[in-house]
């Protein structure tokens, strides 16, 4: 679905005059693959440069060398550009940057309309993404009327109904309280393994990765860490290297670990741990008696 090959991305810096006066490096010597289907999580600090690197799919950005190649189109390709942006739809940190229309329904229609999408064809595509992210009680509501979590469902509605084969979440939650930050990985996630579409998630909240099939950890430009969630996450001291917590749970079960208990590397959630620590089995007894 997507190809990086040795992607860099140079930010420039101007004077008054706009002429050019140094450049700061975001993307450096990047490559990744991701194929269709697949849930990948981008990780990193703030500056670490995976917005950046969300932005060269969605080719909101171009390469300053190498190349970016999205459902067999090269980003730098002018020719291929909004076909590229209907592929890969972008679903940014603050819903309100994305959100235009007066009321819900209107609002996911908006991007097929401009895609030249017959008015019959718009009302089926609306009814259907509200229907994934399951808002279709809200269609007639105003998008000001709505929680943070369900104005990104808004947003992610609008995207999936310009049926594209990827969608980039940047740091969709990053605005949200814990109840909003649920709905929309729950919907990001139903997407995935229902709807068959590849999600590229860029997160800074830890819990959120560990639902991908695979995790990426960016670091001064690069990918510093690559594997799965449990073989990412099991490596806590490097975490701690590159300024990054690792999730709650596992952070608890690596002390309980060092503290002596024999635990295995890499738990990720509050079952895994409690069925290491036998605790599940006995609260499952006692449910029985």
């Amino acid at each position: 679905m997507i190809q990086i090959r040795n992607l860099i991305h140079d930010y420039l810096r101007r004077d008054e005059e706009g002429n050019v006066e140094g450049s700061h490096r975001a993307i450096d010597h990047v490559n990744l693959d991701v194929h269709p289907g697949e849930f990948i999580a981008i990780l990193g600090h703030n500056g670490s440069g995976k917005s950046t690197l969300a932005k060269h799919i969605n080719a909101l950005l171009y390469p300053t060398e190498g190349t970016v190649v999205v459902d067999g189109m090269n980003t730098a390709d002018e020719q291929n550009l909004w076909k590229i942006r209907q592929e890969a739809g972008m679903v940014f940190q603050n819903p309100d940057n994305q959100i235009i229309g007066q009321v819900v329904e209107e609002d996911v229609g908006f991007g097929p309309e401009n895609m030249g999408v017959p008015t019959e064809e718009i009302w089926e595509r609306v009814n259907e993404s509200l229907r994934i992210v399951e808002i279709e009680h809200l269609r007639k509501k105003s998008p000001n009327r709505l929680s943070g979590g369900q104005k990104q469902r808004v947003s992610i509605a609008g995207v999936i109904a310009m049926h594209p084969k990827c969608i980039i979440l940047d740091e969709p939650t990053a605005m949200l309280d814990p109840s909003g930050r649920k709905e929309v990985i729950r919907a990001a996630r139903a997407l995935n393994k229902v709807e068959d579409i590849t999600i590229i998630l860029i997160t800074h909240y830890m819990e959120e990765a560990i639902y991908a099939d695979r995790v990426f950890v960016m670091d001064e430009g690069r990918i510093a860490m690559q594997g799965t969630p449990r073989e990412v996450f099991s490596d806590v001291d490097r975490m701690k290297e590159l300024r990054l917590d690792v999730p709650q749970v596992t952070l608890l079960a690596d002390e309980l670990r060092r503290k002596g208990l024999d635990l295995p590397a890499g738990i990720l959630t509050a079952d895994e741990l409690a069925d290491a620590l036998g605790l599940k089995e006995e609260t499952d007894v006692r449910k029985q008696a």
